[in-house]
């Protein structure tokens, strides 16, 4: 890297900013490199061209966009304008990147409202539906009991025209004057009434289907725009008090073995006594219920 003159880096990365190869994150990362590359990556001429590439509506207001080679000229001829000639670009790229990100910010966070606010619609819709249906369910079984009751009055009537008791003549007499409309007439109306509540039915369920399935679907976009590959990472990872009480196990694990270490002598009864030790102090550890823990 030494080897090279500056102005061959500082051409090589203008012909990776120009050719799109070359971004503000890969010129940050050259600068935290050496102090060479820190130097030459703060170059307001790079930093002009990232702005330009990027952000075209900010670099306009500077006056920036007439003139492709207007960074060049700031470098050698100092040949700018009096508005972009006491502009830090790099500052400038930083307040521009950081409200774009911000509006990035609240688009997403839009996006997520209304996909939350189309969930809770169709949940409210569900509801309403599945109330519907146990109207129309309630109204069909009064309906159907109804019709039991017209068939029973039908058969009374006709059973009057043919000798039987007194009791149970008279009770059918009974059944048949409770009835204010002509049998018949009240039973085509009953089955067409039922027949108006199965398709009402038929269509609520049809309506419901059609709900759960727009629900699943939002539901699915929902966690497609939330989702954040660090953020689940970070989630599915030891959580901070387990990594401490598993940090600090191994630290007491580690400072009782120097301790039988230094009991320990050279001798050959000293190193089977440590060993039986120490076997002892692992046995008293699996059994403490660690051992899960010990072996992650």
């Amino acid at each position: 890297m030494s080897v090279l003159p500056a102005e061959l880096w500082t051409r090589i990365m203008e012909l990776g900013i120009q050719t799109k190869t070359l971004d503000h994150k890969n010129l940050c990362c050259l600068s935290i490199a050496c102090r060479r590359l820190h130097r030459l990556a703060a170059d307001d001429s790079l930093w002009s061209r990232l702005l330009l590439s990027d952000f075209p509506s900010s670099a306009r207001d500077f006056n920036l966009t007439n003139n492709d080679n207007s960074t060049s000229s700031i470098r050698d001829n100092n040949c700018t304008s009096s508005s972009a000639a006491n502009v830090n670009f790099k500052s400038l790229y930083r307040i521009r990147y950081e409200k774009d990100r911000e509006q990035k910010r609240l688009a997403h966070r839009r996006v997520v409202l209304r996909i939350e606010s189309e969930i809770a619609e169709r949940l409210r819709k569900i509801q309403e539906i599945e109330l519907q249906t146990s109207v129309e369910k309630e109204k069909m079984n009064k309906a159907v009991a109804e019709l039991l009751n017209m068939h029973k009055a039908r058969q009374a009537s006709v059973a009057l025209n043919v000798w039987q008791p007194e009791i149970i003549r008279g009770r059918q007499r009974q059944m048949i004057q409770q009835s204010n409309v002509p049998v018949d007439f009240r039973i085509n109306a009953l089955e067409m009434e039922l027949s108006l509540c199965k398709q009402q039915i038929a269509g609520f369920d049809k309506a419901l289907r059609v709900e759960k399935r727009r629900l699943d679907e939002a539901k699915e976009q929902l966690a497609s725009v939330k989702y954040h590959p660090l953020q689940d990472f970070s989630s599915t990872s030891c959580q901070p008090k387990e990594c401490r009480n598993r940090s600090k196990k191994l630290k007491h694990t580690s400072t009782h073995l120097d301790i039988l270490r230094k009991k320990s002598g050279d001798g050959p009864e000293h190193r089977s006594q440590s060993k039986i030790e120490v076997t002892q102090f692992f046995d008293i550890f699996v059994s403490s219920g660690n051992r899960s823990s010990w072996i992650q």
